[in-house]
């Protein structure tokens, strides 16, 4: 079941969810808004003759950090990480989506390629892989709506949530380059 905004708010209030910073009026009627930070991950391709995701390539992505009257200009075709503003922490029975904000969607913005679902008990900043498929820059201003995260109940809490045995992002901070070579 999708938490209604009622739903949403009785959870917050109960530390079910923790979204830090929070602000009431970007409770929308199923879902909380959430922004992008300053920080983005920018690939180096030039490093590397292929990406290999058995092996840690550490400098794959350099940080760039952009002020709030500076935006990151996203070229067509170009692919980035960046961070949501908030920390969001779930509860063992709460899992989460994060979809994309429509009115940037229709501008061509991507937030996501396959990152959309919080696992319970997880608690971090979320990282996002933005994707301009339009034909111009597309500029994101630090601070700027983003995305919306919803939220469901699942039938039980989780008998090993996020964190505790698993999760290498638990925590994370910033836009986090993958982990993946963790897995062989």
């Amino acid at each position: 079941m999708i938490f209604s905004d009622r739903t949403i708010k009785e959870a917050l209030a109960s530390g079910r969810i923790v979204i830090d910073p929070f602000d009431e009026s970007f409770v929308q009627p199923s879902s909380v808004d959430l922004r992008v930070d300053r920080f983005f991950r920018v690939f180096e391709n030039h490093r590397y003759p292929q990406i290999d995701p058995k092996q840690p390539q550490d400098d794959l992505t350099t940080l760039v950090e952009t002020t709030e009257n500076e935006p990151f200009i996203l070229h067509p075709g170009e692919f980035v990480l960046g961070s949501t503003l908030e920390r969001v922490r779930l509860g063992d029975d709460v899992v989460a989506r994060l979809e994309g904000k429509s009115s940037l969607g229709r501008l061509g913005l991507l937030i996501h390629s396959t990152a959309g679902f919080v696992d319970p008990g997880f608690d971090g900043y979320l990282t996002l892989e933005l994707s301009n498929v339009a034909k111009l820059p597309i500029a994101i201003y630090p601070g700027m709506k983003i995305g919306q995260i919803s939220f469901y109940e699942l039938s039980t809490p989780a008998d090993n949530p996020y964190g505790r045995g698993t999760g290498k992002y638990q925590g994370q901070r910033g836009p986090t380059p993958s982990r993946i070579h963790q897995d062989f």
